[in-house]
């Protein structure tokens, strides 16, 4: 265990809510297990005291039973009401998903990572994300209608307050 909990709990004895709003795809679980095994665990499941149910750690949930373990670390929370459960339940999603990554940053760890051969899935990205991220990318290219520009291009200007024309025609 390599995170602070108050318990190692039974897994059967855990209650995912059933209203959590949030879905992990098979795939999301099995890399997240991937990481746990590897690792170990470094943040634990909440569970209220209020309802009994997990607040956040749905997917560690899921994880650990792709890995058969039996206990798991739970840290109990009290919440006053259960809107505070539900806010809390929601936040822990949501506001993940608002972090912005710097893909240039990003680029740069997961290439470090890749020359040291470790293992990305590691990090949360297989190999189809990989390749995106790790790709350089296309060099530009003018449309195929793109008409070349130089200096010798007659141009018509207009005064925007008094209409005014003149001409840069070249001389």
């Amino acid at each position: 265990m390599n995170c602070a909990f108050d318990e190692l709990v039974p897994l059967e004895k855990l209650v995912p809510n059933p209203r959590n709003p949030n879905q992990h795809p098979q795939a999301q679980v099995a890399l997240l297990a991937k990481v746990i095994a590897h690792q170990g665990w470094r943040s634990p499941i909440v569970v209220s005291k209020r309802s009994g149910f997990i607040v956040s750690g749905h997917g560690r949930y899921e994880a650990a039973k792709v890995l058969g373990l039996s206990k798991v670390p739970v840290d109990f929370q009290d919440f006053a009401t259960d809107a505070d459960e539900w806010a809390h339940l929601v936040a822990d999603n949501r506001l993940a998903e608002l972090a912005e990554a710097d893909a240039g940053a990003l680029k740069e760890v997961l290439g470090e990572l890749k020359a040291a051969d470790f293992d990305l899935d590691l990090a949360g990205f297989d190999a189809n994300a990989l390749a995106g991220l790790l790709a350089d990318p296309p060099e530009p290219t003018p449309p195929e209608d793109f008409t070349a520009v130089d200096e010798n291009l007659p141009t018509e200007f207009q005064c925007p307050k008094c209409s005014y024309r003149w001409s840069g025609k070249p001389s």
